[in-house]
């Protein structure tokens, strides 16, 4: 927890209990009045400059897990102000270090709250600021629109395919992403074991008549592979789960723009998906050679148009902010090809030091922007979409992001990602099938989550399929009794 806080103002810090090795002190007390008002105290030493904060919870009746959240909270919040008053640095999301903030907001609302109580419970409770609790407001506004029956989900599922391989692998990418190659034929023995988890779930599906909601191929890129490849694929799909006229919407991430051709654009056409990405992350050539993408600006552009005129009505495009060696200058020249184009959606992403990644891992060889920098540029896509019409329709957060900041979904209305909206604000059970697939299945009742991950090397997945399949029915099962669907 601690060590989550200070990483917002100290990069790499290291908490220790030494305070001879500490060069900075801080100490911890808490307090409870004869009213069990808890207050928490937080008083830090650095540099013979000394800062207090003070901040107080009605303690509840509750149980050990909630006193113990509710000790967090406390700590965290003077935590954080006493490093605010040291640095001078304000956190716009406050203590909030998970990756889900929407959820939050939500859960305010479905209690009963207005969104002006939610907004200032966010601000109370997390230290988050105005700006960002209206954001939020905003966005869940937004979501309701584009599916009004967001909360009612909870009887059908999604369903997320995995296809773990790209033409390479980005230096800041931590997904099942692995090299495509022919010679050992990995990918022929993983697309069996993929069509055959694909029957297997269908089996489950059909027995229950299942509803669902929105099918999302992910990866990796799915359009890595051969034409006929993802023509058979989409075969079984169709052949093996139950319901698909009522199918709200199928994605397929196209987002290396290296494997888009005529012939899988074809292909997309005859099964009637016309949702996919193109994703360009910048318009300067030297970053793309810098990030590991070899495909070329020029390269995002054609395949755009190619993808239009071929007939995909719903295309999203993908930025990232703080790319290495990128300032202003590059970003808003990003923003301008984008302006061009016109994609029914755009994401902005914020540069994340994810763990795994070759850019963590090598991170003195990668220049990236500082602080204040990425917050301008956020703020100029902030200023850029609502100036082209695309209004902000899903957010998430992660560990290590530049500035402590965001990424944020944005969108024409009515062309919004529904399956973004379902799987960031966790309302229903998705159904992981592939390489790398994680399977969240949500209890109806309570709304606790369990999670299931497929393996995410091909060749374990291979070996473990049938394994996975076992595993997942039974958490199905758990999720939704047959009994329940018994007429």
């Amino acid at each position: 927890m601690f060590a989550h806080l200070a990483n917002l103002f100290f990069e790499q810090c290291e908490i220790v209990t030494e305070t001879e090795e500490a060069t900075m002190q801080v100490e911890f007390s808490l307090d409870r009045t004869t009213a069990d008002e808890l207050i928490g105290t937080a008083c830090l030493s650095v540099e013979g400059q000394t800062y207090t904060a003070q901040f107080s919870e009605q303690e509840g009746a509750q149980d050990e897990k909630a006193k113990k959240r509710q000790l967090k909270r406390i700590y965290s919040h003077v935590f954080l102000e006493v490093l605010e008053q040291a640095t001078e640095m304000k956190q716009s999301w406050g203590i909030l270090t998970g990756i889900r903030p929407m959820k939050l907001y939500h859960k305010y609302r479905q209690e009963g709250d207005t969104s002006e109580t939610a907004i200032e419970k966010l601000m109370a409770n997390y230290r988050v600021s105005r700006e960002k609790s209206e954001l939020l407001s905003e966005i869940a506004q937004i979501q309701l629109r584009a599916v009004p029956d967001l909360y009612e989900l909870k009887e059908e599922v999604s369903i997320y395919i995995g296809i773990p391989f790209c033409p390479t692998k980005c230096a800041y990418c931590t997904f099942p992403a692995y090299a495509i190659q022919r010679k050992n034929g990995r990918v022929e023995s993983f697309l069996d074991g993929l069509h055959e988890e694909i029957r297997e779930m269908g089996k489950w599906l059909t027995e229950r008549d299942m509803k669902i909601t929105t099918i999302y191929f992910g990866g990796g890129t799915p359009t890595s592979i051969e034409a006929e490849e993802m023509d058979a694929l989409y075969e079984t799909m169709y052949a093996s789960f139950p319901n698909m006229e009522t199918v709200r919407e199928i994605t397929v991430e196209a987002g290396r723009p290296d494997t888009i051709t005529p012939e899988k654009i074809d292909v997309l056409n005859k099964w009637g998906i016309d949702r996919i990405s193109v994703n360009p992350q910048s318009y300067t050539d030297e970053t793309l050679k810098a990030i590991g993408r070899h495909h070329t600006v020029q390269e995002t552009i054609d395949k755009f148009w190619l993808s239009r005129n071929m007939g995909m009505k719903n295309i999203n495009m993908d930025l990232i902010i703080g790319l290495p060696n990128e300032g202003i200058e590059e970003f808003e020249h990003s923003l301008a090809e984008t302006a061009k184009m016109q994609p029914e959606s755009l994401t902005i992403h914020t540069l994340s030091f994810k763990r795994a990644s070759a850019m963590t891992q090598n991170r003195k060889k990668y220049k990236v922007a500082d602080r204040k920098t990425v917050e301008r540029m956020m703020k100029l896509g902030e200023t850029w979409t609502a100036d082209n019409g695309y209004d902000p329709y899903y957010l998430y957060r992660q560990k290590n992001i530049l500035g402590n900041l965001e990424n944020v979904g944005y969108a024409k209305p009515g062309e919004e990602s529904i399956y973004n909206i379902v799987i960031m604000e966790e309302v229903q059970t998705i159904i992981g099938i592939g390489c790398g697939a994680s399977s969240k299945f949500i209890d109806r009742e309570t709304g606790r989550i369990k999670q299931f991950y497929n393996p995410k090397d091909p060749a374990a997945y291979i070996m473990s399929y049938e394994e996975s399949i076992e595993k997942k029915i039974a958490h199905l099962d758990a999720v939704f009794p047959a009994t329940s669907f018994e007429s």
